[in-house]
């Protein structure tokens, strides 16, 4: 005899097959959903002309529909989500930052050559000496546009300008775009012009406006007392060129360079990105402009990291053995307070040392002017300002060098330490002979993850000096107390420029010079990878 379900009555074993067989469907209706809405992101970015992201979700998509579709790749449905992580956030930042860097991808070459074409086949310009003033006049409860003047001729084909014109009246309120005729009037309508200050508040209505003249062209609106004929400045050719009308002079499009060019070189922006191989990798090394900041951002960078994991080994190793003093008293508050600022939010602390280090009114000036009668320029000396975040990063980053000596030195056993006391040994030689070789080792790959961390410690840079003081002569925004990466950060986001190209080479670089050295140090320190 069957137990059946109490609700719908039917045997035990066939409700949980119905209902394995409804999450069966539940979960193939889900995972069609998602690749259905990946495969509409690949049709929207292809149609926006991203064919890397296109590509991208493509991958994306396949991989997915594969994985969960077939019965021999059921073992990988576990960890495709963080596969699939790692490739959209990690590998493809990368890939599309390398691309980047062997092209001329920067502000001035940011939209493709269609947009471009389209940008310039779209500008106007005023035609010379055909303005013609104008004034509003009431008309019930409408407005009448009465224009005026100029300098026009007959051989202009304009209407001459001892001829006024007006408009129908005008409904204020509408300041939709239209078009509107006009009618040669001999003298203005009746009534006073309205004052600025209305004609301002119409302004809405006035710039939408285009005004067909008798036997001529369309004017607009130049300015708050003005209407002019506002032609097209480029003219497109068969051959791809496009002629200047305003100028007289032929654009001619270049494809190694990525710009329109005039007879005369110049270049006409916006431009569009193209592909420059290692142009921007044999600037960083031959244009003197840029490869002395470099080099000298490079050096310090290495410095900068080094030290920092050197004094926060210091600092942390020495406090985590003295907290292993048997005769000291209250080790947890010790440990606690020594562990505290590891729990503050590095960006609080960072904005709390530079009140601190100001020049003018910080605590630290104000103590050593009063011991020692001297305010040092924290922010504006180079190797003060280099001085200053290492200090400050030190105490940012010994608590987490203290954690891990207190871990390491208490797995040591104490046999090892009775046994060198017994044969007559201080705690010196303990320190140079059992503490530090023993862990030295298991430190290593977390001193080398240090090392990379402060290599790039973005943070600390941007809120402590923000890259300054300058270093003079540099062609790019470059500071003495620049890491590679800010410096890599200010090239993109902060010189006039945006030269995004030449901060993406950079950009590699300090990838391969990270990957290349956490290599090396693993391989020295026989640590298996």
């Amino acid at each position: 005899m069957y137990t059946t379900n109490a609700s719908r009555g039917l045997p035990r074993h066939r409700s949980r097959h119905l209902t394995e067989r409804y999450g069966r469907w539940a979960g193939r209706a889900l995972i069609a959903t998602l690749v259905i809405a990946l495969m509409w992101l690949v049709l929207a970015f292809h149609l926006n002309g991203q064919w890397m992201f296109a590509l991208l979700f493509l991958v994306l998509g396949s991989s997915l529909a594969v994985v969960f579709t077939k019965r021999s790749l059921m073992s990988h449905r576990y960890i495709f989500p963080a596969v699939a992580g790692l490739g959209v956030f990690v590998i493809f930042p990368l890939l599309y930052t390398i691309g980047i860097s062997f092209s001329n991808y920067s502000s001035s070459n940011l939209l493709s050559e269609e947009r471009v074409r389209a940008q310039l086949l779209s500008r106007t310009y005023q035609a010379e000496g055909a303005a013609f003033d104008f004034a509003l006049y009431h008309d019930g409860e409408r407005v009448r546009l009465y224009l005026h003047g100029g300098d026009l001729t007959p051989e202009d084909d304009l209407p001459e300008a001892s001829q006024g014109f007006v408009t129908a009246p005008l409904n204020l309120e509408n300041p939709e775009p239209r078009r509107v005729g006009l009618q040669a009037a001999d003298r203005p309508p009746v009534g006073e012009p309205l004052p600025m200050r209305e004609v301002i508040a119409a302004r809405g209505l006035l710039q939408g406006l285009t005004l067909l003249a008798p036997e001529g062209p369309e004017l607009r609106m130049a300015g708050l007392r003005h209407f002019a004929p506002i032609l097209d400045r480029y003219e497109a050719r068969a051959d791809g060129s496009l002629y200047d009308r305003r100028d007289d002079r032929v654009l001619t499009p270049d494809p190694e360079i990525g710009f329109f060019v005039t007879d005369d070189g110049e270049r006409i922006t916006p431009g569009w990105p193209v592909a420059v191989g290692l142009d921007n990798y044999t600037q960083i090394l031959t244009d003197p402009d840029i490869r002395g900041p470099f080099l000298q951002i490079f050096v310090w960078t290495f410095a900068f990291a080094g030290l920092t994991v050197l004094f926060t080994l210091v600092v942390g190793f020495v406090l985590a053995s003295l907290l292993q003093w048997d005769q000291l008293r209250g080790k947890a508050i010790y440990r606690t307070l020594l562990i505290l600022p590891y729990a503050v939010p590095a960006f609080i602390s960072i904005l709390i040392f530079k009140g601190m280090f100001n020049q003018h009114f910080g605590e630290v000036n104000m103590i050593l002017e009063t011991l020692f009668g001297i305010r040092p320029e924290w922010f504006t000396d180079p190797w003060l300002a280099r001085t200053m975040l290492l200090i400050v990063n030190t105490w940012l980053g010994y608590p987490y060098m203290l954690l891990l000596c207190m871990g390491l030195i208490q797995s040591i056993p104490r046999d090892l330490f009775e046994a060198s006391a017994v044969d007559g040994g201080g705690p010196i030689t303990n320190l140079w002979r059992i503490t530090l070789p023993l862990i030295l080792k298991p430190l290593t790959p977390l001193l080398i993850a240090a090392f990379a961390f402060n290599f790039n410690n973005f943070v600390l840079i941007a809120l402590l000096t923000g890259g300054n003081p300058d270093i003079l002569g540099a062609s790019t925004p470059a500071g003495t107390t620049d890491l590679l990466v800010s410096y890599t950060y200010r090239i993109a986001f902060q010189d006039a420029g945006q030269n995004f190209g030449l901060a993406a080479a950079i950009a590699t670089l300090i990838f391969l010079l990270v990957a290349g050295l956490s290599w090396l140090n693993l391989r020295l320190s026989k640590v298996k990878v």
